[in-house]
């Protein structure tokens, strides 16, 4: 079969953004890899070059005026959407892509809806979490009593779409009425850990600190569990870091606490190489990449009991879920880190766990649903 041209249209892509970028550039690489050609667009940064390729796919950027790399205003997505259209557009005149494969109904979809419209282009769309009514509702409700009347047809028109996890999917189907095949969002996986304790035992936690991951309530949890002997590293940044340091330090737990701020991927793989469990005090999830990762590296996760952790943690099996308080996590990290034995049977489980997340089968998945899409089969 000849290879596909791709577009990929997605309003945030590394450096910007977070885990739907990042999802988003894995498949890319791994479908380029694959001999097809791959093109995207996205929005840019003053810092970063317009045109480049990265891992076989070219990715095109349009000024965005964004003002943060990790966060996007609904202003600034209203703007993607007036940006975005006419050199999405322009790709499909010049280059005629096959397929479009937009991540995100909420703004990216609009963009792949319009050019559809125009060109009749099929489009594959990618819901993640925010763009679900109902996934982020302390960030979105308000928006999308607004937008989901003109959402509808986006759904409606898309050849196919996909979810990155049951969650999302549960969400989508109710909101639209149209099931999604769920695609886990993938990893390319190393050799199988060997699984070592650490000493004292470490916790991770990786992540934007924003109100939708709720990170000052690990301090307030961690402070219960003083007792214990432990270490915490955050890796990330965001608007409640000084809240945290300062909640670490009232609280009396400042030097088992250390702040890394953002670090790259294979830094980021050292640290949970290092580490024997993750810490996950979300309001809300889609399927969070940090959590795979740490699947892959053989960590016990801690996590809230929320809808998008469910493929990914098993309670008392590779980890353990409570209510979102100070006590049900405190219980939880007591479960965890009080045995060592049951922390070690975790750990074990995680690494069995992550062979579901095997990015081959992954792009094996991606691969057919745009084949099916480009071929008018979908």
């Amino acid at each position: 079969m000849r290879p596909l041209r791709i577009l990929c249209l997605n309003y945030e892509y590394p450096p910007v953004g977070g885990g739907g970028g990042r999802v988003a550039h894995r498949i890319n690489a791994g479908l380029a890899a694959r001999g097809h050609e791959v093109r995207v667009h996205t929005a840019g940064l003053k810092h970063l070059p317009p045109r480049e390729t990265v891992d076989g796919v070219e990715i095109f950027r349009t000024p965005s005026f964004r003002k943060k790399e990790d966060t996007c205003t609904v202003p600034e997505m209203a703007l993607y959407i007036a940006t975005n259209v006419l050199p999405t557009l322009g790709h499909i005149r010049r280059w005629q892509p096959d397929v479009i494969h937009a991540h995100f109904a909420v703004p990216t979809g609009v963009v792949a809806y319009k050019a559809s419209l125009l060109t009749g282009t099929p489009y594959v769309l990618t819901a993640h979490l925010g763009d679900v009514p109902g996934g982020v509702p302390e960030q979105t409700a308000g928006l999308f009593r607004f937008v989901e009347p003109f959402t509808r047809p986006i759904w409606k028109r898309a050849s196919a779409i996909t979810a990155v996890s049951t969650f999302v999917a549960d969400l989508a189907e109710t909101a639209y009425h149209r099931r999604p095949e769920v695609v886990l969002n993938g990893i390319p996986r190393g050799p199988r850990p060997e699984i070592r304790l650490q000493s004292p035992p470490r916790i991770l936690m990786v992540g934007r600190l924003s109100v939708q991951k709720n990170p000052v309530l690990a301090i307030h949890s961690l402070a219960l569990v003083k007792h214990l002997p432990w270490q915490f590293t955050v890796i990330g940044d965001g608007p409640l870091r000084a809240e945290m340091e300062a909640e670490a330090r009232r609280l009396d737990i400042g030097s088992q606490v250390k702040f890394r701020g953002w670090l790259d991927g294979d830094r980021v793989r050292n640290e949970m190489a290092n580490a024997d469990a993750l810490l996950l005090t979300s309001t809300s999830e889609g399927l969070p990449m940090a959590a795979i990762e740490a699947l892959d590296r053989g960590l016990a996760i801690v996590s809230s009991r929320i809808g998008g952790v469910n493929d990914v943690v098993e309670d008392g099996v590779n980890g353990a879920t409570c209510d979102l308080t100070p006590e049900g996590f405190a219980a939880a990290l007591q479960k965890v880190l009080g045995d060592p034995d049951r922390l070690r049977s975790m750990r074990e489980a995680s690494s069995r766990m992550a062979e579901k997340f095997d990015l081959p089968r992954i792009l094996d998945a991606y691969e057919r649903i745009l084949r099916a899409a480009a071929s008018g089969a979908a």
